[in-house]
């Protein structure tokens, strides 16, 4: 059987209505790579260091074979281009929780929605398929359109990291976030 791996089309481990998520392929190291120099996207996730390629390519191929991490693309559904990335990290199995972060690239696709819908793909695999009990996350205090959309899905406040990062000649707090499974299974499975 042969079979042209170029033609294949990207497996949609996630699917949602507009959306969906999937895994990490060799081909897309070089437009992750790019979207690691955005400068609103370094500035909301607090992100300070350079990036090589070949340290992102070994990002990639280390978090997708590590067991407490699940590490996924975020792609359009009309047209699979990549929009950006969402993962579960340090997945504690015992205790049933993680870790929780997503970054969209900035400019179209922002205030549409797919950050929500991305997070609430993650979250039914999480508590569905994982059985996780809670996750968490954290976010910057001056990344409101985040803060929102984490309070959109059901995300609650936990507490403050006070002066937790040095950006831009300015301390910000780092706001803790988490999402209890059955405060999930109260917001999007009632009577099932």
């Amino acid at each position: 059987m042969n079979t042209n791996i170029t033609n294949m089309k990207p497996i949609r481990f996630l699917e949602g209505e507009r959306i969906y998520l999937r895994p990490f392929g060799e081909e897309d190291t070089a437009a992750y790579f790019q979207t690691l120099f955005n400068p609103e996207t370094r500035r909301l996730t607090g992100t300070k260091q350079a990036f090589t390629m070949e340290g992102v390519r070994r990002y990639i191929e280390e978090k997708s074979g590590n067991h407490d991490t699940i590490l996924l693309l975020i792609a359009l559904s009309d047209n699979d281009q990549m929009i950006g990335d969402i993962a579960l990290q340090d997945i504690d199995y015992v205790n049933r929780n993680a870790n929780m972060r997503i970054a969209l690239d900035n400019g179209e696709h922002l205030g549409k929605g797919y950050g929500p819908e991305a997070i609430r793909l993650l979250l039914e695999y999480a508590y569905g398929i994982l059985n996780l009990h809670r996750i968490e996350l954290q976010v910057f205090d001056y990344n409101k359109r985040a803060i929102k959309a984490y309070e959109k899905v059901g995300f609650k406040r936990e507490g403050v990291q006070r002066d937790a990062l040095y950006y831009q000649h300015r301390y910000h707090d780092s706001i803790i976030m988490s999402m209890l499974e059955e405060e999930y299974r109260a917001l999007y499975h009632q009577g099932q």
